[in-house]
């Protein structure tokens, strides 16, 4: 493994504020925080012990019937029969009964808005290998496990207590940052405040989340509440071009879930600011080049790239360039090789993709020979070269001496 230095290491007089500025502390029974904008993980407290998720589970099912819909298994206006499983459920609810036939577009606010019991276990069993809640349970197993939420089960579409129903802090920040950037579409329904069904049950019509319309950016996503978890919120806000997602559990009320919303968007806004590395194709440094027309690559940034400091700081970042090398030709243009490890200390590391600046085509026979013999010589020294006319230090063999011309023979001149 390759190790170049990018940048130079902070001082010890930078990392004290760092850690000052990392620092902080909540109530809740485990969170979750993400700088979705940059990728930066702010806190994480018991981030992936497997814990009841109650109604925050919703949004796996909410996933998977916006992958139906932007396939073509299901659509916005397709109606959907209600069964009496699905119309047995208490709790959080649209009040659907089995003479319904609801509307896709419906489901998905009762879901969202509502955080309808009933109207998840609707969707679960239309979107079920087996017609079944349970067999869609399943399903949302396997796909969590696809999306890299490995401390999530599911034994049902919409948190009800089970045993089998469990999801880390850290799977429900995956599942969000996806739910953001995958259907930007579906995103906004989120941020709406109301829905009234059908004008049956008008006071059940509020979107339980409750940091929205507070004027701090939140536009999302769900809250969660049973006597075994808690209150919980996978939350998530936008100012100017930052966003960040969060996640917390395990409060005691509705007021403190509010009070630690609130307290986690302020900080993670004003106690970290965005800092521009590079604009994609900068070239950051180079990559050895084995058997190739050339023995070097440069390699650049793949995107732009932006990282999140403390305020405190004095922005200085220790970085530096891994790869294992040296990397074998051929290689194209925009192959990634190299990653660009970012460290401030007391956060987390930010990994950037580096990619190659130019494509590198395999060397012909004699640069190839000559690759072999430079391993050869810093192997076993000039001993282990044993290639007659070829100096592995030369850029090209060293010519042979050209031979003197003979000197013409002595001859007697003619008598005449």
């Amino acid at each position: 493994m390759i190790r170049a230095v990018f940048l130079a290491a902070a001082t010890l007089v930078a990392l004290a504020p760092l850690a000052r500025a990392q620092s902080f502390d909540t109530p809740a029974r485990a969170a979750y925080v993400l700088d979705h904008t940059t990728g930066t993980e702010l806190l994480a407290k018991n981030a992936d012990e497997p814990l009841p998720p109650a109604s925050m589970s919703k949004l796996m099912t909410l996933y998977m019937a916006f992958e139906a819909i932007a396939s073509g298994r299901l659509s916005i206006d397709q109606r959907l029969p209600v069964s009496e499983h699905a119309a047995s459920y208490g709790g959080s609810s649209m009040f659907l009964d089995t003479t319904d036939r609801v509307r896709v577009e419906d489901l998905l606010r009762g879901v969202i808005v509502l955080s309808g019991n009933d109207a998840s276990a609707v969707l679960a069993e239309a979107l079920s290998p087996d017609g079944t809640e349970a067999g869609f349970a399943r399903l949302m197993t396997e796909r969590a496990r696809d999306m890299g939420m490995e401390n999530s089960t599911f034994a049902n579409s919409n948190g009800w207590p089970a045993p089998n129903q469990r999801m880390s802090m850290r799977d429900l920040g995956i599942l969000a940052s996806h739910l953001i950037r995958d259907f930007p579409t579906f995103y906004p329904m989120f941020a709406e405040q109301e829905f009234e069904f059908d004008g049956r049950v008008p006071s059940n019509s509020q979107n339980r989340n409750p940091i929205l319309g507070l004027g701090i950016g939140a536009d999302g996503l769900k809250t969660g509440h049973t006597s075994e978890a808690g209150y919980g919120l996978v939350g998530s806000a936008a100012q100017d071009d930052r966003r960040v997602i969060f996640v917390i559990t395990g409060l005691e009320s509705t007021e403190s879930r509010r009070v630690e919303a609130e307290r986690i968007v302020n900080w993670s806004f004003r106690q970290f600011a965005q800092r521009d590395i590079g604009e994609a194709g900068t070239r950051i440094a180079e990559a050895e080049v084995w058997m190739g027309e050339r023995n070097r690559v440069g390699l650049t940034l793949a995107d732009d790239v932006s990282v999140l400091l403390p305020v405190m700081s004095n922005d200085d970042l220790a970085a530096e360039v891994v790869y294992q090398g040296p990397i074998e030709a051929p290689i194209e243009q925009g192959q990634e090789l190299a990653e660009l490890v970012i460290a401030r200390e007391g956060m987390s590391e930010t990994r950037v993709p580096l990619v190659a600046e130019t494509a590198v085509a395999r060397g012909g026979f004699m640069p190839r020979v000559k690759v072999a013999a430079t391993v050869l010589f810093d192997r076993f020294g000039p001993e282990g070269v044993t290639l007659p006319g070829l100096d592995p230090l030369a850029e090209e063999p060293a010519p042979e001496p050209a031979a003197e011309p003979e000197a013409p023979a002595e001859t007697e001149a003619d008598e005449t």
